[in-house]
C-alpha cells in the first residue's frame, strides 16, 4: 500500500456511486457464482481445478477458490508465490522457467518453506539450472512444459517432452512431477494428442506422469475433451472480462470487474472524455479496436488512451450520451492486468460497497 495521509478509499456501507475514480470495483455476487459456475464443471468431468491467481493477486479470493474445491494454485512468478505462501497455500505450482541465481536462491528458501512447490521447465539449460542449485538439497518437483500449439514457451515434440523428463528425473535435488501445457482455443484434439503421445514415450521409459495440467480461460469449458489431462488452470473466469464474452464464455452480465470512471469533459458532441487512462485502463486490445466497454452505452468507443485521460468517440451514438460528472462502468478488454495497476479492489454488493482488499502481489513480476 501507497501513504495512507490521503483520504480513505471506500469503507464497507459506502455507496460505489461515490467513490472517486477511476476505480475497480468488483461485484460479489458475480464473482461468487463465477467461482462455483467453474467449479462444478471442474467437478462434473472429474478434474482438479488449479485456478492463476495472477488475475487478482488477492489471497483471500484464492481462499475463496480453494474453499469452493480447488487443488492449490497457480503462480506465474517467484515473488507471487512467496506472497500466498506467506498466507498459508502450501500447493502452488509456478508456470515460468526460472533462472538465475537470485530467482533460484528465493525459489530453495520457498521450496523448504511449503509442501508442495511445482515449477516448469521447457530446456536443458532450465533442468540443469535448477539442479545445480537443488542438488544435496530438498527435491524440487519440475513439470515439463510443452507447446501443444499455443505458440509460447513448452518443447516442441512429445519425444522432447519425454526426453527432457528422464533429465529431470535423473538429477540430484529434481523430481519429475508431470506436464504442463498452455493450448491455444479450440485445439483440445490437439492437445490430446500430443498428451497421449508423449504418456506413451513416457510409459516406454519406464516413467510416471502424476501430474497433467492442462491450461487457460479461453480453453476453460473445453477442458473435458482433453481426457488425459488430470487438472486444469484459469485465471480470468473469476472476474471475466470482453474478451471472455466475444469468446463466449460469459454474458455482460457475468463480468464481476468494472473500472469506474468520470467524464471529466466534453469538448463536442461527438467527443467525452474520462478520468481513466492507461494508467487504470490496460491498453492490452486483445484484438478489439477500442479500450473496454461501456455499460448502457454500447455504441460508445473509448478510441485512445493517455496517461490520465481516456478518450471516448460518441459519433455513432443514438440515443443519450455520457454528460460531464455522470459515472461509467467499463467492463475492460483484459482483467488480469488491471489488477497490476491498483493497490486495492473495491468490493460490492448491490452497488454498497462490501470491503476493501489489498492487492497484495501487485507488481510482483520476476
Amino acid at each position: 500500500m501507497h501513504d495512507n495521509r490521503f483520504a480513505v478509499i471506500a469503507r464497507a456501507g459506502d455507496r460505489i456511486a461515490d467513490l472517486s475514480t477511476p476505480r475497480p470495483v468488483i461485484d460479489e455476487d458475480r464473482l461468487a457464482a463465477n467461482i462455483d459456475r467453474v467449479q462444478s464443471y471442474m467437478d462434473q468431468h472429474g478434474l482438479n481445478f488449479r485456478p492463476h491467481i495472477k488475475t487478482h493477486k488477492i489471497p483471500a479470493l484464492a481462499v475463496a477458490q480453494v474453499a469452493a474445491g480447488a487443488k492449490g494454485i497457480n503462480c506465474q512468478k517467484v515473488t507471487e508465490a512467496e506472497v500466498f505462501a506467506e498466507a498459508g497455500f502450501e500447493d502452488i505450482l509456478i508456470t515460468f522457467n526460472i533462472l538465475g541465481p537470485q530467482k533460484l536462491e528465493r525459489l530453495a528458501r520457498l521450496n523448504e518453506r511449503i509442501s508442495a512447490l511445482k515449477v516448469v521447465a521447457d530446456s536443458e539449460v532450465t533442468v540443469d539450472g535448477l539442479a545445480a542449485h537443488f542438488s544435496g538439497h530438498k527435491p524440487l518437483n519440475v513439470l515439463v512444459e510443452c507447446d501443444t500449439g499455443g505458440g509460447r514457451c513448452g518443447v516442441q515434440t512429445p519425444g522432447e517432452a519425454a526426453s527432457l523428463a528422464k533429465r529431470i528425473a535423473a538429477a540430484d535435488g529434481l523430481t519429475f512431477g508431470g506436464i504442463v501445457t498452455y493450448p491455444k482455443p479450440q485445439s483440445a484434439a490437439a492437445v490430446e494428442a500430443f498428451i497421449t503421445e508423449a504418456l506413451e514415450q513416457l510409459t516406454s521409459e519406464g516413467m510416471t506422469c502424476p501430474i497433467v495440467s492442462n491450461g487457460g480461460t479461453p480453453s476453460l469449458f473445453e477442458a473435458h475433451f482433453v481426457t488425459s489431462a488430470t487438472e486444469h488452470r484459469a485465471g480470468t473466469y473469476i472476474y471475466n472480462d470482453r474478451q471472455m464474452v466475444r469468446m463466449g464464455h460469459c454474458t455482460e452480465n457475468d463480468c464481476a470487474m468494472h473500472v469506474l470512471a468520470t467524464v471529466v469533459s466534453r469538448p463536442n458532441a461527438d467527443r467525452a472524455v474520462i478520468d481513466a487512462g492507461s494508467k487504470a485502463l490496460t491498453s492490452d486490445l486483445q484484438g478489439f479496436s477500442d479500450y473496454g466497454l461501456i455499460v448502457g452505452y454500447p455504441e460508445a468507443r473509448i478510441s485512445s488512451l493517455s496517461e490520465e485521460h481516456g478518450v471516448i468517440d460518441l459519433s455513432n451514438c443514438t440515443g443519450p450520451r455520457p454528460q460531464i460528472g455522470e459515472k461509467l462502468f467499463i467492463i475492460p478488454n483484459h482483467t488480469c492486468v488491471i489488477s497490476n495497476l491498483f493497490d486495492t479492489m473495491v468490493f460490492h454488493r448491490g452497488g454498497i460497497v462490501t470491503r476493501v482488499e489489498d492487492v497484495a502481489a501487485r507488481g510482483l513480476v520476476w
